[in-house]
C-alpha cells in the first residue's frame, strides 16, 4: 500500500510558507546545490502528487512554462490529483480532480499502484490531510528564519498525533529536513 507523504516548508517559529507570509520571499534566497539536488531525488520518487485547488492553480500555471527549472518535468510528467468540490476542470497534464469524501478520496489513491503519494498545499487542504489523521510521514522543512506570521499546520486537530522521529538532514543553507512517521495509533 503506498504512502501519503506530507511535505511541508516552514518557518523555524513554525508558521507554513503560504502566500501571506514573509516565509516564500525569504525562501527565494536561498541557494544550495547539494539540497537543490536532494529535494529533486525527493519530489522525483512520487507517483502521485496531490493537492488543494489553490495550489493546483498556480501550479497548473506556472509549471507548464518553467521549461528551464529542473524541478518543472517531474512536475508535468507526475499524476497529479487535485480534491475540490468547485474546480470545473483539471487541464494541466496528468491531472483529474477528486470530488469525494477527503479520507475515502485518499484510501482509493493509496490501494492504486506506483510510488509515494506527496502531499503539497494549500494550508487548509494540508491541515485537512493531518487533522484526519491521513499521513503517513511527515516532511518537514524548517527555514532559518522566524516569520512571525502565517498559519500553522497542526490546527483544530480533534486528538494529539503521535509522531515519531525518523531522519533529519542539515544542510548548509541552514535548511532542516525533519521527517516523521506516525507512532502508532493517534491517540484512538
Amino acid at each position: 500500500m503506498r504512502q501519503v507523504i506530507l511535505q511541508f516548508w516552514i518557518s523555524l517559529d513554525g508558521y507554513s510558507c503560504d502566500p501571506f507570509s514573509q516565509l516564500p520571499a525569504l525562501m527565494e534566497d536561498i541557494d544550495d546545490p547539494e539540497q537543490g539536488e536532494y529535494f529533486l531525488d525527493r519530489i522525483g520518487r512520487a507517483g502521485t502528487h496531490i493537492m488543494g485547488r489553490n495550489t493546483y492553480q498556480a501550479m497548473a500555471r506556472f509549471w507548464p512554462e518553467a521549461s528551464d527549472n529542473p524541478v518543472a518535468p517531474i512536475m508535468n510528467s507526475t499524476p497529479k490529483v487535485v480534491f475540490s468540490r468547485t474546480l470545473e476542470s483539471a487541464d494541466w497534464p496528468e491531472s483529474r480532480i477528486a470530488r469525494g469524501d477527503t479520507a475515502e478520496e485518499i484510501a482509493k489513491l493509496k490501494a492504486e499502484p506506483g510510488g509515494e503519494i506527496l502531499a503539497h498545499g494549500g494550508i487548509a487542504f494540508q491541515q485537512s490531510l493531518a487533522r484526519l489523521d491521513l499521513v503517513d510521514e511527515y516532511r518537514l522543512w524548517v527555514a532559518p528564519a522566524a516569520v512571525g506570521e502565517g498559519a500553522p499546520l497542526f490546527s483544530d486537530l480533534e486528538r494529539p498525533l503521535r509522531l515519531r522521529p525518523a531522519t533529519s538532514r542539515i544542510f548548509r543553507c541552514g535548511l532542516v529536513e525533519l521527517v516523521y512517521t506516525r507512532a502508532g495509533e493517534s491517540g484512538k
